[in-house]
């Protein structure tokens, strides 16, 4: 598995080299051999690099995209936006990292049943790079809550966009900034469940369940290269940063 932090390098020059080729003929075979053509990377090199052909091309080519995400948002002065505009900003740069067609090209590629738990697992990571890179530092069932709904956030914002043709995409900004409030609208009805006696102890079975749950710590480790440890600053989660 490729590492976000540490790309093949024959593999990105594949990937540059396919990406002409996606618009027109998606990530199938014909991209892939026009990649290894173009590239001028042998045809047995590029197998080593991509043994699964424009599908390990169209994983690597989403993953730049976080990582020219990762990037603009370690640069972002962030330090006067809310905490939901932090999250809305860190999705939009995301956006605006790859190319519309190639991405609606990989949307067709991903949503085929043997490749959809893939496409499932990539957006995960993006969502999992966001937080990371704001500085989640949640090490309960709360680290899971958190990708999940921003994935759900993550990929009805793309697929809104791919059809979007108001200027600027001031459609898609809109409804990005829609579906980050009801995320935050959905955080606050958990604390006041939370903060609410009876309601607490109604849950508390519920609740004392879900404490087991941790987040996957033991591989998130910066001494590995392929992981990405926490950032040392939470991010604020008071109802007046949101």
């Amino acid at each position: 598995m490729q590492s976000t932090a540490y790309p093949d390098p024959t593999r990105e020059k594949l990937v540059q080299a396919a990406i002409p080729h996606v618009v027109f003929d998606g990530w199938g075979p014909e991209t892939f051999q026009a990649a290894v053509t173009d590239s001028g990377v042998p045809a047995q090199m590029a197998r080593v690099a991509a043994p699964r052909g424009s599908v390990d091309l169209a994983a690597a080519y989403h993953k730049g995209g976080d990582r020219l995400m990762i990037e603009a948002l370690q640069t972002a002065d962030l330090s006067d936006m809310r905490f939901r505009d932090k999250i809305a900003h860190a999705v939009w740069l995301r956006i605006e990292a790859v190319d519309r067609e190639v991405v609606r090209r990989g949307m067709s590629l991903f949503s085929l049943p043997h490749y959809a738990p893939e496409g499932v697992r990539l957006v995960w990571e993006t969502t999992d790079a966001i937080w990371n890179t704001l500085g989640d530092t949640s090490m309960d069932v709360n680290w899971y809550t958190k990708r999940a709904t921003l994935s759900a956030v993550f990929t009805s914002t793309i697929l809104f966009w791919l059809g979007d043709d108001s200027e600027g995409f001031a459609d898609t900004k809109a409804f990005l900034d829609r579906r980050i409030d009801d995320v935050m609208s959905f955080e606050k009805a958990k604390a006041g469940v939370r903060d609410n006696k009876t309601l607490s102890a109604l849950f508390a079975l519920p609740n004392a369940i879900l404490g087991t749950i941790k987040a996957p710590a033991a591989v998130r480790r910066d001494d590995i290269p392929g992981t990405q440890a926490p950032s040392t600053q939470a991010p604020s989660t008071q109802a007046g940063d949101q």
